[in-house]
């Protein structure tokens, strides 16, 4: 299986924790986002692992390097002319995946208590096209699936609706964790060009091809914040598998 972090992000929110550093190189309890992410990775025996960088691209480099690619196969995909959005970043990094193989994507900035390799299992015992990582939605911005299949978006605080087809009436509400696992096929029919974010590339193929939830009903925290990182800090680490 391939690996992909999303670590090109500008870290906007996380400023004045990203005024001298990538998003990918802030550290919590010591440690940085970026190694903890790749120790899951690890977990599950990714064979390569490609992470796109862009802000304070060469200080990712650099760390790798010092950390001798943690005795891992890490390629780079390298969005420095150009920051891709997610879908632009899996588009840019599909030559670089083993062929033939899924990708299991995971942002940098995520800390979760997440079975990853649940989540691998259940992908390829359904010999899934696409699998995402959700939980029951608490948020304005929503993924609606009906019997466990991806139709549609919804903006619930400005109504704002993308619908993949009429099973999107009646569907159920979902967060998207910012993990999920891609098929080779899925990447071979990739929509749409330059930049773009992943949640369009899903809701376009989901009106031909199956995309699948699997849901998680531990913790998903999303660290984009300096307040975040500051109540991350207070947790007791043995509760997660991040």
């Amino acid at each position: 299986m391939n690996g992909m972090i999303f670590a090109a992000g500008l870290g906007t929110r996380l400023r004045p924790l990203t005024n001298d550093r990538p998003k990918a190189l802030v550290e919590l309890k010591g440690k940085t986002l970026l190694e903890r992410v790749v120790e899951r990775m690890r977990e599950v025996q990714v064979e390569r692992l490609v992470i796109n960088i862009h802000h304070f691209a060469d200080q990712v480099e650099l760390f790798l390097k010092e950390k001798g690619d943690f005795g891992m196969d890490i390629v780079l995909s390298d969005e420095r002319d150009e920051l891709l959005d997610t879908g632009g970043g899996v588009l840019k990094a599909r030559e670089l995946f083993i062929p033939g193989e899924p990708v299991l994507i995971h942002n940098v900035d995520i800390l979760t208590d997440l079975d990853l390799k649940a989540l691998v299992c259940q992908h390829e015992s359904r010999e899934a096209y696409a699998t995402l990582v959700v939980q029951q939605a608490v948020a304005d911005r929503v993924l609606k699936f009906n019997h466990g299949i991806l139709k549609g978006w919804e903006n619930k605080r400005t109504g704002e609706q993308k619908i993949v087809d009429e099973g999107f009436y009646g569907a159920t509400e979902f967060n998207y964790c910012g993990i999920q696992i891609l098929s080779s096929e899925y990447l071979k029919h990739i929509i749409h060009q330059g930049v773009f974010s992943i949640i369009d590339e899903h809701l376009a193929q989901a009106k031909e091809h199956p995309i699948e939830l699997f849901r998680h009903d531990g913790r998903c925290l999303d660290l984009g914040t300096p307040e975040a990182i500051k109540e991350a800090s207070n947790f007791r680490f043995n509760d997660f598998r991040f």
